[in-house]
C-alpha cells in the first residue's frame, strides 16, 4: 500500500464543519467594510522577493528566517507573501491608483511565514487587510479604528479587547531615538535574552516587545521615545486620541508598542485579548507614510490594518459568540421511497428552490430504506424531513416530519408545500 501523504505541518484543512463560522466572519467583514466605502482589491499570492526585502526589511525575522522563497524555472527569486500591505501598494501603484488619488481598498486571503506551529498561529494563516491611501490627517487613522471597533461590537466581542496606541514619530526621531537606545541596551547586553541581543544590531526597536521579563525590567530605565518625538507626529497623535475620546473608544496608552515591519511611521495601534494566552493580538495596524516612496512611487500617505482570521475564529469559539444557528445548515431533507419517487424528488426540489430561493434543501441520492433514510436527514442537522413515496407522488401531497420539535408529522399538497415550510421556518 502507498504511503499516505498528509498536508504540510502548520498548513491546514479547513474541514466542512468549520466553513460555516468562517464564512459568518468573512461576511460581516465584507459587509461592514461596504458600509464604509471601502473597494475590495485581490493580489497574487507570489510576488518578486525583491518586494518584501525592501519594504519589510532585510534585517527582520520576516525575511531573515520566515519567508517561503524560490527561484523559478526563469531564475526569478519569488515569495509567497508573508504579509499583504506590500502587495497592495505594489498593485495599486503599478496600476495607477495613487498618485494625486484617494483609496480605501481591503483585501482577505492566505499569507505564509515559516514559524513554529502553535494554535492561533499557522505557517499558512488567512488575514483580512484595509489599507487607506492619500490621506494625511488622524481622521482616517480614527476612522479605520472606528470601523474595527464596530466590527467587534457587531460579533459580540468588544468588552473582550483592548486597544493599544502608541506612536512612532518620523524616520528621523526614530533614528535618533533607535541611537539612544541601542547605546542604553549595549551596557545590558550580557543580560538581554538571546532574540534581544540578536536584534540589538538589527532592529532594536522590536526589543521594546521583547516578552522576557528580564529584558523588560532592563527596560524600564531605557530613554523614553517622547523625548525624541518630532513636533508633527506629537499633534498627529493628539488629534487621533481627540477624536477617538469624543467617539467614546477606550485605548491604553503603550509606548512600548511597536510594529516587526520597518515600514510603520507615526500612529501604530493594536486590539488584543486576554481570552487567547499568549496569542493575544487579534488585529493590529498603523501609518506607513514612506512605503509607497520606498518602493517606487510618489509619495503618499497611507495607514491600514490586518487582523488573523484563524484567531479571530478560535477568539469567537472560546467567546461562544457564533450564533447557534451556524450549525442549522439545512432547512429540509427531502427523502424518496422507491426509483420513480427519486426521479420526482429531484424535481420537486428545484421546484421548491425556485419558488423559495432562500431554502436550504437537500435531496437524499443513493436509494435505500425508510429507517436509513431518516437517519441521514437527522444527521444533516436539517430542521424538517421531507417524505416522497409513490403513494404520495399519486395524490399530489408530500409529507412533513419534524425533526426538532415534538409536533405531529403533516401532510401538505405539493402546491403548497413550498409556502408552508417557508412559513413553518419563520414562525421557529
Amino acid at each position: 500500500m502507498a504511503k499516505k501523504i498528509q498536508a504540510i505541518r502548520g498548513m491546514n484543512d479547513l474541514l466542512p464543519d468549520a466553513s460555516p463560522r468562517w464564512q459568518y466572519l468573512e461576511e460581516k467583514v465584507r459587509t461592514l467594510l461596504d458600509r464604509y466605502g471601502y473597494s475590495e482589491i485581490r493580489m497574487p499570492v507570489l510576488e518578486q522577493t525583491a518586494l518584501f526585502k525592501r519594504s519589510i526589511g532585510e534585517v527582520t525575522d520576516i525575511v531573515e528566517k520566515e519567508m517561503y522563497t524560490f527561484e523559478d524555472r526563469n531564475g526569478d527569486s519569488l515569495t509567497l507573501r508573508p504579509e499583504g500591505t506590500a502587495g497592495c501598494v505594489r498593485a495599486a501603484e503599478e496600476h495607477g491608483l495613487l498618485f494625486n488619488q484617494q483609496q480605501r481598498l481591503w483585501y482577505q486571503g492566505p499569507m505564509f511565514r515559516h514559524e513554529r506551529p502553535q494554535k492561533g498561529r499557522y505557517r499558512q494563516f488567512h488575514q483580512i487587510g484595509v489599507e487607506t491611501f492619500g490621506l494625511t490627517g488622524p481622521d482616517i487613522d480614527a476612522e479605520l479604528i472606528l470601523l474595527s471597533a464596530r466590527l467587534w461590537k457587531e460579533l459580540g466581542i468588544l468588552d473582550h479587547l483592548t486597544l493599544e496606541l502608541n506612536t512612532l514619530g518620523s524616520s528621523e526621531a526614530r533614528a535618533q531615538y533607535r541611537t539612544a537606545l541601542t547605546t542604553f541596551l549595549e551596557q545590558h547586553r550580557q543580560d538581554l535574552d538571546e532574540d534581544s541581543q540578536r536584534r540589538l544590531t538589527t532592529n532594536p526597536l522590536r526589543i521594546l516587545d521583547s516578552k522576557d521579563a528580564r529584558t523588560q525590567e532592563i527596560l524600564e530605565a531605557a530613554p523614553r521615545f517622547e523625548e525624541h518625538l518630532d513636533e508633527e507626529s506629537r499633534q498627529h497623535f493628539a488629534g487621533l486620541c481627540q477624536l477617538l475620546d469624543a467617539a467614546g473608544i477606550q485605548y491604553t496608552l503603550n509606548p512600548r508598542l511597536v510594529r516587526g515591519l520597518d515600514y510603520y511611521g507615526k500612529t501604530v495601534f493594536e486590539w488584543t485579548t486576554r481570552a487567547l494566552g499568549s496569542q493575544g493580538t487579534v488585529c493590529a495596524g498603523g501609518r506607513y507614510d514612506g512605503l509607497v516612496d520606498q518602493l517606487g512611487g510618489r509619495a503618499t500617505p497611507a495607514v491600514g490594518f490586518a487582523m488573523g482570521i484563524e484567531r479571530l475564529v478560535l477568539l469567537l469559539e472560546t467567546l461562544e459568540a457564533f450564533p447557534a444557528e451556524l450549525d442549522q445548515r439545512l432547512d429540509a431533507y427531502l427523502t424518496a421511497f422507491g426509483e420513480e419517487a427519486q426521479g420526482y424528488a429531484l424535481l420537486l426540489a428545484e421546484r421548491l428552490r425556485s419558488e423559495q430561493p432562500e431554502l436550504r434543501i437537500q435531496t437524499h441520492c443513493g436509494g435505500g430504506n425508510f429507517k436509513k433514510q431518516i437517519k441521514k436527514a437527522d444527521q444533516s442537522g436539517a430542521r424538517l424531513a421531507l417524505l416522497l413515496g409513490e403513494d404520495e407522488m399519486s395524490r399530489g401531497v408530500a409529507s412533513i416530519k419534524f425533526l426538532r420539535e415534538d409536533k405531529e408529522q403533516i401532510e401538505v399538497p405539493v402546491s403548497e408545500l413550498a409556502l408552508t415550510i417557508k412559513e413553518h421556518l419563520q414562525s421557529h
